[in-house]
C-alpha cells in the first residue's frame, strides 16, 4: 500500500470531517416525515459512514483511524468555537441573539454524547468492514458495506440518544426514535450503493490500491 496522501484520499478525508460538523449542527433540529420522526443530521450523517467504507475498502483500517480522529478534533474544535462565540457580548444592534444561543449552545451532556456515538460507531464500522474484507478474500463488498455500516449506525445511536436526551424524551418515543435512525441510516446506504460501489472501483484503479489488513493494530488509540 503507498504510504503517500494522495488527492483522493485528502478530498475523501475532508468530505469525511465536513460531513460530520455539518451533521452534527444539523441534529440539534428533529423532523417529521410523514408518519416518521427523525433529527435533521439524517440528511448528511449517513454519508460519513459510506466516506468511512471508502477509506477502509481502498486504503485501510490505519488511514480510517487517521481519518476519524481528525473529524473527532475538528469536531471538538468547532464545538469550543460556536461556545466562545455564544460567552462573547452580542452587537446592541442585533436581534438574532436567541436563535443563535438555542442552534449552536449545545449542552455538555449533547456534545459528550455526539462524541462518542462518533467514535464508537465509526471504529465499529471500519473495524468489521476490515475484518470482513480479509476473510472474504476481498469479495462481497456491498454485502460488507450494509452489515458494517448497520453495526455502526446502530452503535452511535444506542448511544447518542439515550446520552443526548435520556429523561427528556419519553422512553417509548426515544426507542421508536433510535429504531426509526437506524432504519432510515442503513437505508441510506443501501439505495446509494450501486453509487458507492463505482466510486470505490474508481478509486482503487486510480490510487492503484486495495489495502489487505492482516498484520495490523486494531487498537483505536494507535496513533504511530
Amino acid at each position: 500500500m503507498k504510504t503517500k496522501v494522495t488527492i483522493p484520499f485528502m478530498l475523501a478525508g475532508i468530505l469525511f470531517t465536513v460531513c460530520l460538523v455539518v451533521s452534527n449542527l444539523l441534529e440539534t433540529k428533529v423532523i417529521q416525515l410523514g408518519f416518521v420522526t427523525a433529527t435533521a443530521g439524517l440528511i448528511l450523517f449517513p454519508v460519513s459512514y459510506i466516506i468511512n467504507d471508502c477509506i477502509v475498502e481502498v486504503w485501510g483500517y490505519a488511514r480510517a483511524r487517521m481519518i476519524i480522529w481528525t473529524g473527532f478534533g475538528v469536531n471538538f474544535f468547532v464545538v469550543g468555537l460556536t461556545q466562545l462565540a455564544i460567552m462573547m457580548p452580542a452587537a446592541p444592534y442585533w436581534e438574532g441573539e436567541e436563535a443563535f444561543n438555542f442552534i449552536f449552545g449545545l449542552t455538555p451532556r449533547i456534545v459528550a454524547a455526539s462524541l462518542c456515538a462518533f467514535l464508537v460507531g465509526s471504529f465499529l464500522n471500519a473495524y468489521i468492514m476490515s475484518r470482513m474484507k480479509v476473510l472474504s478474500h476481498g469479495k462481497y463488498f456491498s454485502m460488507r458495506a450494509i452489515v458494517s455500516t448497520l453495526a455502526g449506525e446502530s452503535a452511535d445511536s444506542l448511544i447518542f440518544f439515550p446520552v443526548a436526551f435520556g429523561g427528556i424524551i419519553a422512553a417509548d418515543n426515544l426507542a421508536i426514535l433510535i429504531l426509526t435512525q437506524i432504519l432510515l441510516k442503513s437505508l441510506y446506504e443501501v439505495i446509494v450503493l450501486p453509487f458507492t460501489v463505482r466510486i470505490v472501483s474508481y478509486l482503487k484503479r486510480f490510487d492503484e490500491s486495495d489495502a489487505y489488513d492482516r498484520r495490523i493494530s486494531f487498537n483505536p488509540f494507535k496513533f504511530k
